[in-house]
């Protein structure tokens, strides 16, 4: 690793969004000549399982702005089959909360944007395309949105490829530190934008407590090692090499957990509880 966290990973995307100065600017740059966001609230990222499914819903992070809108962020370096589905029915579980009991509600939604940052192409076969998807309910015919209740977004972050000379937004001035970060002295663009002279100081190393570089650490490997096993299925060239992978991938994070708990002072039970692993096998250890 570098000198600044890695944005990518779980644990990184969500040290630097989760601070609200940071959130903001990226949000009211993704919207640069639309609106302008002056405060937002997290909310409670997860949300109470469906009777008929049973499955909770967790957002990476959930927030709602002065003006009421919701906003869902989140990161996805794993491709999925359906994706764009899953990103459609957390949205819309968000405007089904918005239900009110009674015959006094007359039907008006507060809008919800989901803003999705993936680390893959949403479509293998498109050739080109500019990095971000704006997606919105729209009239074919006309072209004009026809309801403006629900929004997606999704940066595509292997489809940009600029220079930090060849940015000229400050959409891709955000984009352009975050794909770049694991590799910078320093943070780009703070001559021309305060806030990220706030990003560069949250996102050093060098500012982390202990606890905070130890969460770092095991984000980091979690990160090489989802990586690393899409390496081995490539180079099995089968489904069961991909399987295989996963499951190596899982069992020695596992181990390393509880290493790094039995180290910490954790007891028995504890290190059970959090990785899933018996007696014998943290014995081991």
């Amino acid at each position: 690793m570098g000198v600044f966290i890695h944005p990518l990973t779980d644990w990184g995307f969500k040290r630097i969004f989760g601070d609200k100065e940071l959130l903001m600017d990226f949000l009211n740059s993704l919207l640069e000549g639309e609106r302008v966001i002056t405060d937002l609230s997290y909310l409670n990222t997860e949300r109470p399982a469906e009777e008929s499914d049973g499955r909770k819903t967790v957002y990476d992070l959930y927030c709602k702005t002065d003006t009421g809108e919701y906003i869902i962020v989140e990161m996805q370096n794993k491709r999925q089959s359906f994706f764009k589905d899953r990103a459609l029915l957390y949205m819309a579980k968000s405007v089904v909360d918005q239900a009110k009991k009674g015959n006094g509600w007359d039907f008006e939604l507060t809008a919800v944007y989901g803003v999705y940052f993936v680390n893959f192409l949403l479509d293998k076969n498109e050739d080109s395309g500019y990095f971000c998807k704006d997606i919105a309910m729209i009239d074919k015919r006309t072209g004009k949105v026809f309801n403006n209740k629900f929004r997606q977004i999704y940066i595509e972050l292997p489809r940009f490829m600029k220079s930090e000379a060849d940015c000229d937004s400050f959409l891709e001035y955000w984009i352009y530190n975050l794909v770049n970060m694991n590799k910078l002295k320093e943070i780009s663009f703070k001559d021309r934008k305060a806030i990220f002279g706030r990003l560069e100081k949250l996102a050093s190393q060098a500012n982390l407590t202990e606890e905070e570089r130890w969460r770092l650490e095991e984000d980091w490997k979690n990160y090489n090692d989802f990586f690393n096993t899409l390496d081995f299925a490539k180079e099995e060239g089968r489904a069961e090499g991909l399987e295989k992978g996963l499951e190596k991938g899982r069992s020695e994070e596992k181990s390393q957990i509880a290493k790094n708990l039995k180290a910490m002072g954790l007891s028995l039970e504890a290190i059970k509880q959090a990785t899933g692993l018996s007696t014998e096998e943290i014995e081991k250890l």
